[in-house]
């Protein structure tokens, strides 16, 4: 029987549970539980190969960078004030806008996810397309765009992936419902963090 530790879905969606847990409770959450969380999902964009590349380095820079803020800064509401108080909200590395791009890969997985959930078949072509166009290819230029679509190609198919993860149809089924349920409203915090302070999402 594998363990935890080879079963990022698990651990992922029970990281993402965890997390649902404190915004269920009005408690705020702590950078370092939601960066570690994040950092889970790392592996998630390994496994999906080329069309995800750069998805993926980008994703992993970001979580690395709110990790280490979270060293010294104990929420990510407390990350955003001290951005603003900085005048640096929108700038390129600041934390606030690393948050953003954070929360758009955990955003478009929870679509993978939801997508999977209901196509037939063993491609995860359409799936992955479905959350690449909705989440993340509105903000991204036409030559990033134009790499995943290519990359689309060479996606593993549903059975290759379930293998990298460890898991079969059923278990996959349990833990990816699991995350879609957890991470909305996690992922619902982190955007009213930004529009209750009327920093908008969208940049």
């Amino acid at each position: 029987m594998a363990t935890d530790e080879y079963k990022p879905l698990r651990r992922i969606a029970d990281a993402f549970d965890s997390l649902a847990g404190t915004v269920n409770s009005t408690v705020p959450i702590e950078a370092v539980h939601f960066s570690d969380a994040c950092s889970r999902v790392s592996v998630l964009f390994g496994c999906l190969g080329i069309a995800f590349k750069f998805a993926e380095m980008d994703y992993v820079s970001k979580v690395e960078d709110l990790k280490e803020a979270a060293k010294s800064i104990p929420t990510l509401q407390s990350m955003l004030e001290l951005d603003i108080k900085s005048n640096c909200i929108r700038q390129g590395g600041s934390h606030s806008r690393n948050l953003l791009r954070v929360k758009r890969g955990i955003d478009m997985v929870k679509v993978l996810f939801e997508e999977i959930l209901v196509a037939d078949g063993n491609s995860l072509k359409d799936p992955a397309s479905v959350a690449y166009s909705k989440v993340l290819a509105p903000h991204h230029g036409w030559a990033i765009r134009k790499a995943v679509s290519a990359g689309m190609y060479a996606l593993p198919s549903k059975s290759q992936l379930l293998k990298k993860l460890n898991e079969d149809e059923e278990s996959s089924r349990i833990e990816m419902q699991k995350y879609i349920t957890s991470s909305g409203p996690v992922i619902q915090y982190v955007e009213e963090l930004f529009i209750s302070r009327e920093l908008g999402i969208d940049w």
